[in-house]
């Protein structure tokens, strides 16, 4: 698959879930833009989590933003969302109108080089469930 192609896909995964591409929807200079807004402007911090009862601090960092300081926990850690700033209401509403979806969260995710990453997860949290949440990764 072309990241770079205007064609849109409907649901890419092979298996279970479903992922649609929606093509190229920001020219170039919009994306240089939201870029370094969200790398100067986004409350970044180190993921923690406890997996096996230890602690872990990842390398990537991630920011979760809402309409309100909605709050969850996962893996014994409790994240409370930030206030959508105004960059990120402006894509939320580019995301919402090619999607024809509401959102009313968004996880972000800062990834530094190619040796981060995440496994294969479910977001399975029940307080999610009653989200609609929008991932964006950098």
């Amino acid at each position: 698959m072309d990241l770079f192609s205007s064609e849109k896909i409907k649901n890419i995964l092979p298996f279970d879930g479903i992922t649609n591409y929606h093509g190229i929807v920001l020219n170039k200079s919009q994306c240089e833009f939201y870029y370094q807004q969200l790398i100067n402007t986004i409350n970044w911090k180190n993921d923690e989590a406890i997996i096996f009862g230890k602690k872990i601090i990842t390398k990537r960092k991630v920011a979760w933003y809402g309409e309100s300081e909605y709050s969850y926990t996962y893996s014994k850690v409790t994240k409370t969302a930030n206030i959508f700033t105004k960059e990120l209401l402006e894509l939320k509403s580019i995301v919402e109108q090619e999607s024809n979806e509401t959102y009313n969260s968004c996880l972000l995710n800062l990834y530094h080089s190619g040796e981060e990453g995440m496994a294969y997860h479910s977001d399975g949290e029940k307080m999610l469930k009653k989200m609609e949440q929008l991932h964006l990764c950098l």
